[in-house]
């Protein structure tokens, strides 16, 4: 079945649409797909977070960022480890997949004084996050056994107890041997044991040592369940101010009387702690919208009131000990993107790293662009005005060859012109065409009974308008 005239000229004009704009998107791509890939601005659809022990506070805030980057399509991967300690080492290894990690504030200054100044730094911090309390929990019948009183009131007071100060890759045995030696207290006078979280409580619980220490959370499940212990007391820090002054990562921190449970008024009065403040650290190549999407997380997880901080006090700037990451200075200097408060994360993310990109190539398009109605204009007129030419010729050669010949060329001619379609706006073009068809017809039978020059003073047709011209 013959295709109708009309979608025939519609598929035409489409056709002739995308053959003149065609060049000019194809310009486009050519600078955009290569600043797409260079700029990279979809950020990785898995992340890996370093927590610490699977009953932490650390492990439970891990959760929490799952939950919260899994409707932006991220997959949050938890890795358990020891502690601070080890999730330094797990971002500072290149072979490691953790590009995230809670870092306890004080942790990593032994391997900062081992960088030397041509080093330059591999980790940057996405914030404070929340105070990380420093629990020393102690049973109250070893400090009648070794004090000869109901209550540790010193950590001077600690030679000869077994005192658990956690695994090696936390961050508390490093913690706990400085607070040792600004004490004056030589650890050989102390059995320091050094097990995991969970076996160290244990371990307390049924005597085998005479106290721990961890610095955790206050939402961390051992830190609940010991703080209610019959016969297990925690640790005044008395000096906590003059702790704070002695160490700069340290902040003295209160645990109100009754905040563990008013109705047993537990605590029983006011306790002083000293508190290094938890961090997020990432590696400094992490996609900048995975530390956009973290922050703003950050900002639900630890924004909220605790123990230790009123609402709006975490996350913050303060005390972070490592350059701050951009996206994350930008977050707490501006709130969310404008965009990401209005479109869809990943077209705001898209939209924000790509528009100087885009801004360069509407620069470089735009002036490209007027070309486009000129350069269709001469692609339609150029089927008409191809075939004056031709005609040209054949006028030219009447009286110099048999009208017969010229009148089979001039068929031949008009044959092809009957095949031309073009939009309807150039109509005009293709109609004038085939009147000068019909006048040099003309000329032509009014000489047929004679093969003689025509007269000089003959009319002629002419030369058309060449195309592109104004008609």
């Amino acid at each position: 079945m013959a295709m109708p005239d009309s979608l025939r000229q519609t598929l035409l004009s489409i056709r002739d649409l995308l053959a003149t704009v065609g060049p000019f998107i194809a310009l486009a791509l050519a600078l955009l797909v290569p600043a797409y890939y260079v700029l990279d601005p979809t950020p990785p659809k898995k992340v890996v977070l370093a927590t610490g022990a699977e009953q932490g506070a650390y492990h439970a805030f891990g959760k929490r960022y799952q939950a919260i980057l899994k409707p932006y399509g991220i997959q949050v991967e938890l890795r358990n480890t020891q502690g601070a300690a080890e999730n330094l080492a797990l971002l500072r290894d290149p072979s490691s997949e953790v590009q995230i990690a809670f870092v306890q504030g004080g942790a990593d200054q032994a391997l900062q004084s081992a960088e030397t100044e041509d080093d330059k730094p591999t980790l940057v911090s996405l914030g404070s996050m929340f105070f990380e309390p420093v629990w020393l929990f102690y049973r109250e019948d070893a400090a009648r056994r070794l004090l000869n009183s109901d209550s540790l009131t010193s950590i001077s007071q600690l030679g000869g107890w077994r005192l658990n100060i956690g695994a090696p890759g936390s961050g508390v045995p490093n913690l706990m041997k400085k607070l040792l030696e600004a004490n004056r207290m030589d650890p050989a006078q102390i059995t320091l044991l050094q097990e995991p979280q969970t076996p160290a409580v244990m371990a307390l619980l049924g005597a085998e040592s005479d106290a721990l220490v961890f610095a955790s959370a206050p939402e961390a499940q051992m830190v609940q369940m010991l703080l209610q212990t019959p016969g297990v007391k925690l640790f005044d820090f008395a000096q906590a101010e003059a702790y704070s002054r002695r160490f700069p990562f340290m902040s003295p921190v209160t645990l109100p009387r009754g905040v563990v449970d008013l109705a047993a008024n537990l605590p029983p009065q006011d306790v002083h702690l000293v508190a290094p403040t938890a961090t997020l650290v990432a590696r400094e190549d992490t996609h900048p919208a995975l530390i956009q999407l973290f922050v703003q997380a950050a900002q639900q997880v630890h924004g909220g009131a605790g123990w230790f901080q009123r609402k709006g006090e975490f996350p913050t700037v303060l005390n972070t000990e490592r350059p701050l990451a951009k996206e994350a200075q930008r977050f707490f200097q501006s709130g969310v993107p404008l965009l990401q408060r209005y479109l869809p994360f990943w077209l705001a993310n898209l939209v924000d790293r790509m528009w100087p990109v885009l801004v360069t190539i509407v620069a470089v398009l735009l002036p490209l662009s007027r070309m486009l109605p000129p350069l269709y204009q001469f692609r339609i007129r150029s089927r008409v005005f191809r075939w004056y030419e031709q005609l040209r010729q054949i006028e030219g050669a009447i009286g110099t060859k048999a009208s017969a010949q010229l009148l089979g060329e001039l068929d031949a001619l008009d044959g092809k012109v009957g095949q031309i379609t073009v939009p309807l706006a150039y109509t005009d073009e293709l109609y004038a065409l085939r009147s000068y068809i019909v006048l040099v017809r003309s000329r032509l039978t009014g000489g047929a009974a004679s093969d003689a020059p025509a007269p000089a003073a003959q009319a002629s047709i002419g030369t058309p308008a060449p195309p592109g011209a104004p008609t």
